[in-house]
C-alpha cells in the first residue's frame, strides 16, 4: 500500500489526483479526477470508518470492538464527518434501538444514571461516571 497523501506536504492544500496508471500493463490515464471524500481522511480515520461499517453502525458493537466508550467514538465520528466537508449535527434524541442500547448499558453498570440521562436526551456530553 502506497503512502497516504491527502494534503500538500508544503502548503496543506488538499492535493488532487491527475494520473492513473495500471500496475499490470501500465497503460497510464492523465487528466483531474476526483477521487471522492474518504480520500480526505487519515488511514486511522478510515481504519475507524472500516469498524464502523463491520459493527453496522451499532455503538455497543463499536465500544466492545474498540474499547472506547460511546462519547469518544461519537466524537471520532464528528471528527471524520468534518474531514470529509460535512458538518456534524447537533446531537438528536437516540431513536428506540439506540435508547434500548442505553438502557441496556445502564442495567450492566457500563454507565451511570446520569449518563444514559444525557444520551436519552441527546446530550452525549462527558463520560460517564
Amino acid at each position: 500500500m502506497g503512502a497516504w497523501l491527502g494534503v500538500c506536504p508544503v502548503c496543506r492544500a488538499g492535493l488532487e489526483v491527475v494520473a492513473l496508471q495500471c500496475p499490470v500493463c501500465e497503460t497510464r490515464i492523465e487528466g483531474r479526477f476526483y477521487p471522492g471524500r474518504l480520500a480526505r481522511l487519515t488511514p486511522e480515520q478510515l481504519a475507524f470508518v472500516e469498524l464502523f461499517l463491520r459493527s453496522e453502525g451499532k455503538f455497543t458493537r463499536l465500544e466492545r470492538m474498540t474499547g472506547l466508550s460511546y462519547p469518544t467514538l461519537r466524537k471520532r465520528l464528528q471528527e471524520i464527518l468534518r474531514a470529509m466537508g460535512y458538518e456534524a449535527e447537533e446531537e438528536a434524541p437516540p431513536g428506540p434501538e439506540e435508547q434500548q442500547q442505553i438502557l441496556e448499558e445502564l442495567a450492566a453498570g457500563r454507565i451511570s444514571y446520569e449518563g444514559a440521562l444525557r444520551r436519552l436526551r441527546g446530550r452525549a456530553g462527558s463520560p460517564e461516571a
